[in-house]
């Protein structure tokens, strides 16, 4: 065999398959290029639709009592337990009342002590009163002297003002007492009000010290009504109002929802990392005692709903012609053939109406919208592609309330009509799949010059 035909045995199998790539690669672009878009559409359909604000919460009993301890001591005794429903004046605890109790025998005694002192003295005054009255009737018949007479009168001044001073000390001792059995009355701890216990911090055996600051040993809730209170964020509180509708949802409690109103935006805010939340406050009744303290709520304050209305996806939403022409003619000078069915609809609608400026039926469409516009002033002109006869057609239409999924349409659609919601974009072969010469198949090499 000579060279020549050796050197073509070795590189025809190459060629052939150089050949065949590009053939292959040509075929994907001509096939891609006529290739029609593609459409993800939704069905307009008709439903509720409900707007909210977002936020967290702690659920807490609307009314609660922090039992404490008015006098130090001991703790001897307690009479409930974590969970019992106690009523308003029933014994909790029992503090240790020795000191409490030796203190108002104490003033017991020394209170008889005085008593027994005025006693003393009302007889002694009773005394001088009668030497006064027979030194005056003796001065008079000259009996006895001025000097004498003088002294009577004192004595009997002198025992007057020591009885109202024993009476003086009898009514201090005597608040005293009160005082000391109102101690040793503290040293029984009662419900100041109806409800459950909820939580306990103190134990049997332990010393309470009420010297400076009043210990707290459990806390009593009224669990018949709940208050959430929810942290909304500066940048919602202003749509938040007194009365507004609110429900919530907590985290073991599944797709159940609580329906309630605000009762109050507190005015004050709290600042968390630099974040401001203003805490706003929701009752709720709790007949049947699902709710518990602490637990955790997501909030939503409804600020608009409506039911038995045109829904269409927000995805659908387009913006309105006037502010969207300039965009779309500077996307139709830079996008090549990747732009789309979607941009290629729109520029057909825009040609349509300059050629059909004068037709009545669109004409007609205007005027609807037109009188839509005045019937719902404040609602947002949006465009939408409509699909007809298996491409899509702009179609204006008004949107009201509009949330995450979906958006009321107050004018344009109706039920059933069907809206493109996105492109579904053809797959285009890589250049470096099919035109990069740099990539050549193996045992393929330049050649240098002869």
């Amino acid at each position: 065999m000579t060279l020549g035909k050796q050197h073509k045995k070795r590189f025809l199998p190459a060629l052939i398959a150089t050949v065949l790539l590009a053939l292959l690669g040509g075929y994907f672009m001509v096939k891609n290029r006529n290739a029609q878009p593609e459409y993800q559409t939704a069905e307009v359909s008709r439903g509720d639709i409900e707007v909210a604000i977002s936020a967290a919460g702690k659920i807490q009993p609307k009314n609660f009592v922090d039992v404490g301890a008015q006098v130090s001591g001991q703790l001897d005794a307690f009479l409930i337990e974590v969970g019992d429903q106690v009523e308003k004046g029933q014994l909790l605890a029992q503090i240790d009342e020795t000191l409490a109790a030796a203190k108002v025998e104490a003033d017991r005694a020394q209170l008889k002590e005085t008593q027994a002192s005025y006693a003393q003295q009302e007889a002694s005054l009773e005394l001088s009163k009668a030497n006064a009255a027979r030194a005056d009737m003796l001065y008079k018949a000259d009996a006895i002297s001025q000097a004498e007479y003088q002294a009577a009168v004192a004595d009997r001044k002198i025992a007057t003002a020591r009885l109202t001073q024993l009476e003086a000390q009898i009514e201090r001792q005597n608040s005293t007492l009160e005082a000391d059995l109102a101690t040793l009355e503290f040293t029984k701890i009662f419900a100041p009000m109806s409800g459950t216990v909820v939580s306990q911090s103190a134990v049997e055996g332990q010393t309470l010290n009420a010297n400076q600051t009043t210990p707290t040993i459990l806390r009593i809730a009224d669990l018949s009504v709940m208050t959430v209170e929810a942290e909304v964020s500066e940048a919602d509180v202003l749509r938040v109002k007194k009365g507004q509708e609110a429900y919530f949802r907590t985290l073991g409690g599944g797709k159940k929802e609580w329906r309630t109103s605000v009762r109050q935006v507190l005015p004050q805010p709290e600042i968390l990392n630099d974040v401001v939340l203003y805490k706003v406050l929701l009752d709720i009744e709790n007949t049947d005692g699902a709710l518990k303290p602490e637990m955790t709520a997501q909030v939503f304050f409804v600020s608009g709903a409506a039911k038995g209305v045109v829904l269409a996806p927000v995805a659908a939403l387009q913006e309105g012609r006037q502010r969207g022409d300039r965009a779309r003619g500077r996307q139709r000078e830079e996008n090549t053939e990747s732009s789309g069915g979607l941009m290629a609809a729109q520029a057909s609608e825009t040609r349509a109406d300059a050629r059909e400026g004068a037709n009545p039926e669109r004409q007609a469409r205007r005027e609807e919208m037109r009188e839509a516009m005045k019937a719902h002033p404040d609602a947002e002109r949006k465009v939408v592609l409509v699909m007809a006869d298996d491409s899509p057609r702009p179609q204006p239409v008004l949107v009201g309330l509009q949330n995450r999924l979906n958006a009321e349409i107050l004018f344009g659609l109706e039920p059933g009509d069907v809206v493109v919601t996105g492109e579904v974009q053809a797959l285009r072969p890589q250049a470096n799949q099919s035109g990069d010469r740099s990539r050549r198949p193996a045992g393929m090499g330049r050649r240098g010059p002869r």
